[in-house]
């Protein structure tokens, strides 16, 4: 019941047990939970630049390709005031290895970024389900078996 004044030793014990708990808590739970976050954090922003990274130089590899593509039309251009048919021929042969090169080099670009992706979304995925499992642990204050179904986790 509530006392007035309030019993000054309970009101001591009270707020020292608070501060004893929080800084426990603080020690275990909070500090760990928040320096897996940061890291968490740090690993997907380089991610990200990592995939910005690969994203502009398929952008440089395409202007490239638009560079070649321009010089193969001018190249073309100066042979057909000598002979038509010949640099007919030779700029559609021009364009296709520029075409292919570029589309090969597009392709590496893609592939490499899809790669970096599929691999931030794995790590991400470990991430949080190893975060999942060490906080159910110290929630449950026991170990868990990684055989036991995380269908609550996943949820």
């Amino acid at each position: 019941m509530l006392n007035i004044p309030p019993n000054w030793g309970t009101f001591f014990v009270l707020i020292v047990s608070f501060l004893v708990f929080w800084f426990i808590l603080k020690r275990v739970l909070f500090e760990p939970f928040l320096a897996l976050a940061s890291a968490r954090d740090d690993r997907l922003r380089q991610l990200k630049e990592d995939a910005q990274r690969a994203l502009g130089e398929a952008k440089a590899d395409d202007e490239q390709y638009r560079r070649e593509i321009a010089q193969a039309r001018q190249a073309g251009a100066a042979a057909r005031e000598k002979a038509r048919w010949a640099a007919e021929q030779e700029v559609a042969a021009i364009v296709e290895q520029a075409r292919e090169a570029a589309r090969q080099t597009i392709e590496r670009a893609q592939a490499e970024a899809d790669r970096k992706l599929k691999l931030a979304y794995q790590q991400v995925e470990e991430l949080s389900r190893s975060l999942a499992l060490e906080l159910a642990e110290r929630l449950l204050g026991r170990r868990l078996n990684e055989r036991e179904p995380d269908s609550e986790l996943a949820q």
